[in-house]
């Protein structure tokens, strides 16, 4: 099942051979290093798990990330939206 957002722009996920990626959709990249790169994409937070990674392009105006270097798995999650517990709910 694709959860689609709301005036999301398009993703696409490029990966020639499992040495370099090119991500289309991107509107940050909060955490990087040479293990995990995590970018937020239109689709959801998509974590890059791999050896040796770097981003070799970024331009968040266009939403574009190439990423270098082995890549061992992708994974997607979507943020789970902030509920107001009891005590929020009383102070409204």
């Amino acid at each position: 099942m694709q959860q689609e957002h709301p005036g999301a722009q398009e993703h696409t996920l490029t990966l020639q051979n499992r040495k370099g990626m090119t991500l289309t959709g991107v509107t940050d990249v909060p955490s990087f290093c040479e293990q995990t790169i995590v970018a937020q994409t239109a689709c959801g937070d998509l974590t890059i798990i791999g050896e040796d990674l770097h981003i070799s392009r970024l331009n968040l105006g266009e939403g574009l990330v190439s990423v270098e270097g082995s890549v061992n798995a992708l994974e997607y999650t979507y943020a789970k939206p902030k509920t107001k517990g009891v005590l929020g709910k009383l102070w409204k």
